[in-house]
């Protein structure tokens, strides 16, 4: 429970003090812009992803400087929010900076890919 309890504060922490690039995608993926919602630093305990649209199982991680030898890391951390359900897409902070309508554009082709899903509901002719 304690450790909950500082996930939790953690992610409050971060929602205030958002890097630049999360700042800048957040413009985006705030107030359902892309016909889903999104919330930030969502707590997917024992982690705290970046943005997360939990209807759609999506996670977005934004990778700062710091990520660059944290691979082994990342891959477990991806590979855990995977067998809860969630599919990880990755930027990194360039990336959000320099192409943004690159990544833009990768998520509402992720965001896409969910409606193509074997899994979601169809209509009948």
């Amino acid at each position: 429970m304690r450790r909950h309890c500082v996930t939790r504060s953690r992610a409050k922490q971060l929602r205030t003090n958002l890097t630049i690039a999360e700042r800048k995608l957040w413009q985006i993926l705030r107030a359902n812009r892309l016909g889903v919602k999104f919330q930030r630093q969502v707590v997917l305990a024992p982690y705290i992803a970046d943005f997360a649209a939990r209807s759609e199982r999506l996670v977005i991680e934004i990778d700062g400087d710091t990520h660059g030898d944290r691979q082994a890391y990342d891959a477990a951390r991806t590979a855990a929010l995977g067998k809860m359900g969630y599919r990880v897409i990755r930027f990194t902070n360039s990336e959000v900076m320099t192409n943004f309508d690159a990544v833009v554009e990768t998520i509402l082709r992720e965001l896409s890919r969910n409606l193509d899903s074997p899994l979601s509901p169809t209509l009948s002719p």
